[in-house]
């Protein structure tokens, strides 16, 4: 097979194109990642080796370096799994990973911002999404790779400039593996020094446990760079926060500090040493559909799998970092590693010791714990829905913006400022917080001082209808059914007493309730005065049992509901507002036609729910018509 010609994908250009104008806050970063990768590759093949024996390397894992100071080039070679032409394709030509287009966008904003100030821009995000091999044109004018993956004979050499497009081409490679050649810019020729190399793998990569040499110059043997002792293994009295945080950046392909370090050695049952990290930003595959996990497996510090299902739930993906056990087999397929006794008791060790940490931070620094919910407190609430077992522990750590508490605030806080009168925990769902905060259905709660949470994560909507209560106080929707303010006015009146000055008697509502239920016979469920408003005239309820307003947006966006197919709602009015009294008066003289006001009313329902109008045309020709009457 002859050369063959490719362009990268879009992302990939646009990604490189950044790269090649803006710069890392540290150059030298390529050299972790590429020598990350090399570590990945070996310990893939290290795995596969134990059942397919013949996939195991000639020696020792390990990685290489090679500098070769008259051709300007810097070598990187591993003896792991290595990639077939396939495999170059996919892995080294496109960027396979959710929300990277926007994300691009972001990057490109700043580079260009920055770019005017004539600084650096620091793109280090770009770690979020694991692109750390693109990071080697930072340094160098082309990039050669030559591979062979195990268990086949050919070999592949892939070469690029960054500009565009890559070719790949037959070659020779003695034993599988991948060798990464960097033809290093004039201006970065200080990456050729050995000195220099030896500096960056001793702060960044003295963690990885397969052993790093230089090649040597001359009569020079080779050197081992790193200690290749798996950090996890040693005490935590012997290991500083920048080793921890390195090796954080190495497992989690991440350039952020972590949020939280949990290491800890568990003897028993199942004896395991865990090293998590919870990333102090949002990972860019938080959200994949897939919610595969970022958390490595080891057994006796044998690399076994880093998408072990069983190991830990869904709702704990962000966690990044390893598990080694001493008990797990070697020789043991996934599939049967998922269904193995002493993974689920390693799996709910770790839920709660996580959990357990989560916990005191959360008592122990309220305002940093804030930090962490904002970045991952939607993924967390998944496992209020799925997770029945660990659900208490879950709604302990919960944490909710309301209508009363500027910063966020908990379940057991809201409980404890629940006012005379209540016995429900209120909520409103919608889609962003200030929108929300201001929607008639909480007028009547505002007057009576009652909290109201201000649920905007989507995962809210299924979560609360399966919880049920909280400290047997049951959840209850402001816009869904009767509230039960009658109640807790009542009692607001009782303690007032006899000083308050009383309201002008409310006209008869039961001629203008029967015409506004004719005029939107069909569109409507019922018309009900309303408990719940005090100064608009007009809101949209669901019955008792009907689907939550918000509920129903958000199936029909996601398609899960037919657009044109709506609930019927109940369409309440308040009996205390000068319009309604106004129209009630002329109903029950039977002067005018209720109809155009009747729709009038809907719409304004609608249209404080986020809504759109139905009908437009028919909306502005009412409204014109109303306004000709009413200047008259």
């Amino acid at each position: 097979m002859g050369q063959e010609k490719f362009t990268f994908q879009a992302e990939v250009s646009k990604l490189l194109d950044i790269v090649a104008h803006s710069l890392y806050s540290h150059k030298e970063i390529f050299l972790r990642e590429l020598i990350s990768n090399s570590s990945d590759a070996c310990e893939k093949r290290s795995f596969l080796a134990l059942t397919q024996p013949e996939l195991t390397p000639e020696g020792e894992a390990k990685i290489m370096l090679a500098v070769d100071a008259k051709k300007g080039t810097l070598a990187v070679a591993d003896n792991g799994i290595g990639m077939n032409h396939d495999d170059l394709v996919e892995m080294l030509g496109t960027i396979a990973r959710s929300g990277t287009q926007a994300f691009l966008d972001q990057i490109a904003a700043q580079a260009k911002k920055k770019d005017k100030k004539k600084d650096k821009a620091d793109i280090s995000p770009i770690g979020q999404f694991g692109v750390g091999f693109y990071s080697a044109f930072m340094v160098a004018k082309k990039v050669e790779v030559l591979t062979r993956k195990a268990g086949e004979d050919k070999a592949w050499l892939w070469v690029s400039d960054g500009k565009g497009e890559f070719s790949i081409t037959d070659a020779e490679r003695g034993e599988a593996g991948t060798t990464v050649t960097l033809h290093i810019t004039k201006e970065d020729k200080e990456f050729l020094e050995r000195s220099r190399i030896e500096h960056i793998i001793r702060t960044h990569s003295d963690h990885i446990a397969i052993p790093i040499v230089m090649a040597g110059d001359g009569e020079a043997g080779e050197e081992k760079l790193n200690t290749a002792s798996a950090l996890w293994t040693r005490p935590k009295k012997d290991i500083n926060a920048d080793q921890y945080t390195e090796f954080y950046h190495h497992v989690g392909h991440g350039f952020d500090e972590p949020w939280m370090i949990l290491h800890n050695t568990v003897e028993g049952m199942a004896s395991y040493t865990s090293l998590l990290f919870i990333p102090s930003m949002p990972p860019m595959d938080l959200f994949h559909p897939e919610r595969k996990g970022h958390v490595k497996l080891y057994a006796r510090r044998v690399f076994i799998t880093d998408d072990c299902e069983g190991l830990l739930p869904g709702w704990l993906r962000f966690l990044r970092g390893v598990v080694d056990s001493q008990d797990l087999s070697l020789n043991i397929s996934r599939e049967m590693l998922q269904n193995d006794p002493k993974l689920v008791k390693i799996r709910k060790g770790l839920v709660k010791k996580v959990l357990g940490e989560l916990k005191k931070k959360a008592s122990s620094a309220p305002n940093d714990y804030a930090l962490f919910w904002s970045n991952f407190g939607t993924v967390l609430k998944e496992g209020l829905y799925e997770d029945l077992e660990n659900r208490d522990k879950l709604l302990e750590l919960a944490r909710f913006r309301s209508t009363k508490s500027e910063t966020l605030t908990s379940l057991a806080g809201y409980v404890e400022r629940m006012g005379e009168g209540q016995d429900s925990i209120y909520y409103i769902f919608g889609e962003d917080k200030d929108q929300i905060a201001h929607s008639p259905q909480l007028e009547g709660f505002r007057a009576r001082g009652i909290e109201v949470l201000l649920c905007t994560d989507p995962i809210d909507e299924f979560w609360v209808s399966s919880v049920g209560t909280f400290q047997d106080k049951p959840f209850a929707s402001v816009t869904k059914g009767d509230a039960g303010l009658d109640k807790i006015a009542e009692k607001e009146k009782a303690k007032k007493g006899k000083g308050k000055k009383k309201k002008d008697k409310v006209p008869d509502l039961e001629p203008l309730i029967t015409a506004m239920k004719t005029a939107l016979d069909g569109e409507i469920k019922d018309v009900m005065v309303s408990t719940r408003l005090t100064d608009s005239p007009v809101c949209l309820v669901a019955g008792e049992g009907d689907m939550d307003l918000q509920l129903e947006r958000m199936l029909k966006q996601h398609g899960q509901l037919k657009e044109g197919v709506d609930s019927l709602r109940i369409l309440e009015i308040n009996a205390d507002h000068s319009l309604i009294r106004i129209l009630a008066e002329r109903a029950g003289k039977g002067e005018g036609d209720m109809t155009d006001a009747a729709h009038l009313l809907l719409d304004q329902a609608r249209i404080a729910e986020g809504e759109t109008v139905r009908d437009p045309a028919a909306f502005s020709a009412r409204l014109c018509a109303v306004l000709e009457k009413g200047l008259d």
